[in-house]
């Protein structure tokens, strides 16, 4: 991974460490923020966007995945709101909700953080849609160019 990376991402809806829109909570109208990306290193062939909230590893034993998706173009400047990644070569994977495709804040018991990370890869991945966080991990291993990562939280 690139040690001196300029990728970041950022969000015109939280800036880093503010509350995530209720409109994206899960049990509300269940639509991603929207997301901004910049400073690609010029090797990158597609990005990986992994959301995961660590806090639930207290009530359920584990980090809790909401949304993972891989191969989404390099030329991807935004994610907007409510994205339909239908449109483009990216692949979405199941979150711990059962379901393919974003699954928002849903904190059973107290305001948690959550992870936006996403990854620069030297490669697209050779991984099928539904896939879990973990398979696209194995497939990323080795071809990771920089990450870059937000955080926001949210309330029940």
């Amino acid at each position: 991974m690139s040690e001196s990376s300029d990728l970041s991402l950022s969000s015109p809806a939280f800036a880093d460490g503010d509350p995530i829109p209720e409109r994206c909570g899960y049990r509300n109208e269940n639509v991603n923020p929207p997301l901004a990306i910049d400073g690609t290193p010029p090797e990158t062939e597609s990005f990986v966007l992994i959301v995961d909230d660590p806090d639930a590893m207290e009530s359920s034993g584990k980090v809790w995945e909401h949304w993972v998706v891989w191969n989404v173009p390099v030329s991807t400047g935004t994610i907007p709101e409510d994205w339909d990644s239908s449109s483009t070569e990216a692949r979405e994977g199941s979150n711990d909700y059962g379901e393919i495709g974003y699954g928002g804040p849903d904190p059973p018991d107290q305001e948690h953080t959550y992870r936006f990370g996403l990854y620069a890869l030297d490669t697209t991945l050779a991984v099928d849609s539904g896939a879990r966080k973990n398979e696209v991990n194995r497939g990323m291993h080795g071809h990771v160019l920089a990450h870059a990562q937000l955080e926001g939280t949210y309330v029940p």
